[in-house]
């Protein structure tokens, strides 16, 4: 071979090598997450949602109206927290137990007519024991009768959004109009833990002794899983067997709802399924903080001509595990709003996208009240609006 033909041939070589090392080199195409249906449970309606965030990860007749059976006492411990928050309770508060939460059926903590019991007392009997005399108890305690604590109730569910709910008493007992759904229960359970972290870790004690008597709690999951730390049991022929449970894990919790199982088993192992799907295969993950300004909005008419905005309470998205990269934010601003504008007022909205797939919507909202502009700024902005609307 000549020297032509070897400097050909070494050329040849040194090429091949550089296209092989820039295909090495190459980023790989990033394929989409391979995440697979969720488990297919023995259940009339389940639901699991991520706490932080609210997205809902599974769900099977999440909006089918059924019997609470017991979940009931979760509005019920809910509208209690609430009470004592407002200072219109104690939990030293003695109350009276009534002839008519003596004679309560159903599971009890045995309390005793014409004893005189503490609220604390009595809801620990409620939440653990799931005493359906302590539920009336509390009721009258608040209400002076059940009937209106259920009125105190349906009043709560409308105000949280529980658009598919109504309750005809405190405790689950079957009614044809006392339903829910495991939807509601789920926006339920999320308002009691977020707003009284104080009391919920009740709903993760294992046994409670009252009268001498130790009852210990339904939850098998309390036992079987160290995350699981609530929430309720319930069951009636009519309602099956229902299980709401939460579990916090590495920093993220989850909610699991499952109603009409058909055994005390098959709702433990339904809400283990659920909540090992969420952890196993979602992460969650802070994107703005309550209070942050993500943007401004033009404000017409005002002291001001911009207010910031942004979301009133820490944003958080949930996602495919190890995809955080692949989380996109876009915002919308008003660009119309008029003086005044108080704080808190919707400006806008901020859409958190995964493959092009929205995954979160909130409002934003103003971060600062503008008053209404003097004259001068009125009737500027008058006429400035005016050529902006003939502009197109």
């Amino acid at each position: 071979m000549n020297v032509k033909a070897l400097l050909i041939h070494a050329r040849w070589h040194v090429f091949l090598s550089l296209v092989l090392l820039a295909g090495w080199c190459l980023p790989l195409q990033a394929e989409p997450p391979l995440i697979p249906a969720p488990p297919d449970l023995p259940a009339k309606a389940y639901l699991l949602q991520d706490f932080y965030s609210g997205r809902v990860l599974a769900e099977r007749n999440a909006d089918e109206r059924l019997e609470p059976a017991s979940l009931t006492k979760v509005m019920t411990a809910y509208i209690l927290f609430r009470e004592l928050a407002k200072g219109h309770i104690k939990l030293e508060d003695m109350v009276t137990v009534s002839e008519k939460a003596w004679r309560t059926e159903g599971s009890r903590m045995f309390a005793q007519v014409g004893a005189q019991i503490s609220v604390e007392n009595l809801l620990k009997g409620m939440i653990v024991q799931s005493g359906n005399d302590a539920s009336v108890a509390l009721a009258e305690h608040v209400a002076g009768d059940e009937s209106v604590f259920a009125q105190m109730m349906n009043q709560n569910a409308e105000r949280l959004g529980m658009t598919n709910t109504h309750f005809k008493n405190s405790m689950g007992l079957p009614d044809p109009d006392h339903y829910t759904t495991a939807r509601d229960l789920a926006t339920l359970t999320r308002a009691m833990i977020k707003e009284f972290p104080q009391y919920y870790p009740w709903h993760s004690i294992k046994e409670f002794v009252f009268n001498g008597i130790k009852q210990v709690n339904r939850n098998r999951l309390l036992w079987r899983d160290p995350t699981v730390d609530g929430v309720k049991t319930g069951h009636t022929e009519g309602a099956g067997y229902c299980l709401i449970t939460s579990a916090l894990r590495d920093g993220d919790r989850m909610i699991s709802v499952v109603l009409g199982s058909k055994s005390d088993t098959d709702r433990a192992n339904a809400n283990q399924a659920l909540l090992n799907y969420g952890f196993r295969f979602f992460e969650t993950k802070p994107v703005h903080k309550g209070g942050e300004e993500l943007a401004k909005a033009r404000i017409w008419k005002g002291e001001q001509t911009e207010v910031p905005v942004g979301v009133d309470e820490d944003l958080y998205a949930t996602f495919p595990r190890g995809q955080f990269q692949n989380l996109k934010t876009a915002i919308e601003v008003d660009t119309n709003a008029m003086a005044p504008v108080r704080k808190g007022d919707k400006l806008g909205n901020i859409q958190v996208t995964f493959n092009n797939e929205t995954i979160l919507q909130r409002d934003l909202v103003a971060l600062q009240e503008v008053p209404e502009g003097g004259i001068f700024r009125r009737a500027l902005d008058h006429v400035l609006l005016w050529l902006k609307q003939r502009q197109g």
